[in-house]
């Protein structure tokens, strides 16, 4: 269903007001260089120094990048967004280290005051420069690296950080938690629909989003009866149905952990076997890589996004689907899931089978362009300007496929692509690949 863009609005509105909400994270000068060194230290392993190592400074990262190749600006090459990490590097760890110290500048706060807005405001992490590389250098993992050090340095941005200081001091995000989360259900449960929820035993964990509580509600409903019309044994947990990490986008580890903890404890006691993510691209290797790492062990149990379980349920021919009226549309692959997690065949799949007409942009797959919206941008007001050269460029690739549709499966991504098409008045539909599915399903229940 299109979502009302008067509610649309208001929630951008509620982000404008972010940055009055963030608690400061002020500390002498000399504390923000000593703590980005000490994350520095702790990550700089061999694989990360092979990977500094290793750029032989090519440029083929800068026309990979969304950013770089809408301005032409040099500083949004992907590999000098690393510089105050290279540095260290070659400073403090590498084979001629004495020699470097003498002629390489140390680190200071003004450089990392300066790279703030490189590795916040333009970069999304979406992995496509590390794609490019001839040499295999892994850059966008490094600038997760340089949000870690940054956020020590307490100079993570103000909008990011007041959601980030939200989640781990109250465990809400814009103020979403179980409450909320139990009005949502009550007002399904009110239309027919079984929602199971804190089950002691369920073989299956679902996970949702505050925008899907606040905004794109039709994905929670249409996520309850895929469920259901499958048979599924689920439950969703209040105290553990968020998604969303912004200790992970923020770069604040302890953060991050705590949120994923919050869910592998409830998984792990309730004995599921499988974690679904909702349709948000961070949340998918936030739960899918992090949290093991985080964890300090395996995990004991699979984690799929929305969009792979679907797919994987119509390929088994378990998920059956009306086919509705042919009509040409497009998918754009949420960076994290597709380029990040190889999950391209799925909701294609979802899309054949709903007799969807599947038209490819210019570039897509592996290489396929940012939404420019990720990463938590869209929770920056100094990133806006960066966020509208990714939709713009976006747009372009939509237009020229003649598809009157887009389809996407993470909800960052739909903001971005809102927020565009509000912009410049856009005539093409943003559409949910869950919510298409739901509509393809008869009954509350989900009986078809």
């Amino acid at each position: 269903m299109p979502v009302d863009m008067n509610l649309f609005r208001g929630f951008v509105e509620q982000i404008r007001q972010l940055p009055a909400m963030a608690q400061p994270t002020d500390m002498p000068d000399p504390d923000r260089v000593r703590a980005a060194k000490a994350v520095f230290a702790d990550k700089l392993d061999a694989r990360l120094a092979s990977h500094l190592d290793a750029c032989v400074h090519c440029g083929v990262c800068a026309e990979a990048c969304h950013y770089y190749v809408q301005s032409g600006d040099p500083r949004y090459t992907p590999i000098h967004k690393l510089e105050p990490l290279m540095r260290y590097w070659r400073r403090e760890k590498g084979p001629f280290a004495w020699l470097q110290r003498l002629i390489t500048r140390d680190i200071s706060e003004q450089d990392l005051e300066d790279w703030q807005p490189l590795v916040y405001d333009s970069c999304t992490e979406c992995g496509r420069c590390s794609f490019a590389c001839p040499q295999g250098v892994d850059i966008a993992s490094m600038v997760g690296v340089m949000r870690q050090a940054l956020a020590k340095a307490g100079l993570i941005p103000a909008g990011l950080r007041a959601v980030e200081q939200e989640q781990g001091s109250r465990g809400t995000v814009f103020g979403v938690g179980g409450e909320q989360l139990m009005e949502a259900v009550e007002a399904l449960r009110a239309r027919g629909y079984e929602v199971p929820v804190d089950k002691e035993q369920a073989e299956v964990l679902v996970l949702s989003s505050t925008l899907d509580i606040l905004l794109f509600t039709d994905a929670l409903e249409s996520t309850v009866k895929v469920m259901n019309h499958l048979g599924v044994d689920w439950s969703i947990h209040t105290c553990a149905f968020e998604g969303a990490n912004f200790g992970m986008l923020s770069g604040y580890e302890e953060v991050q952990k705590a949120a994923s903890e919050r869910i592998i404890r409830e998984a792990i006691g309730c004995g599921a076997r499988v974690v679904i993510i909702p349709e948000c691209g961070h949340a998918y290797p936030a739960m899918r890589w992090d949290a093991a790492n985080e964890h300090g062990e395996p995990l004991p149990f699979d984690v799929m996004a929305i969009s792979e379980f679907l797919g994987r349920e119509v390929m088994a021919g378990r998920l059956k689907l009306k086919s509705g009226q042919r009509r040409p549309v497009t998918y754009h692959d949420p960076c994290k899931i597709g380029r990040h997690g190889g999950i391209f065949d799925e909701p294609r799949a979802v899309l054949e089978a709903l007799g969807l007409e599947v038209r490819e942009m210019p570039v897509h797959h592996e290489m396929n362009y940012c939404c420019g919206g990720g990463a938590g941008l869209f929770l920056i007001d100094s990133a806006k300007k960066n966020r509208d050269l990714g939709f713009d460029l976006k747009r372009e690739q939509v237009e020229a496929t003649g598809a009157s549709s887009l389809v996407t499966a993470c909800g960052s991504c739909r903001l971005n692509f809102l927020a565009g098409a509000d912009r410049v008045h856009w005539d093409r539909g943003i559409e949910s690949l869950v919510e298409l599915v739901g509509e393809a399903i008869d009954g509350p229940g989900g009986a078809s």
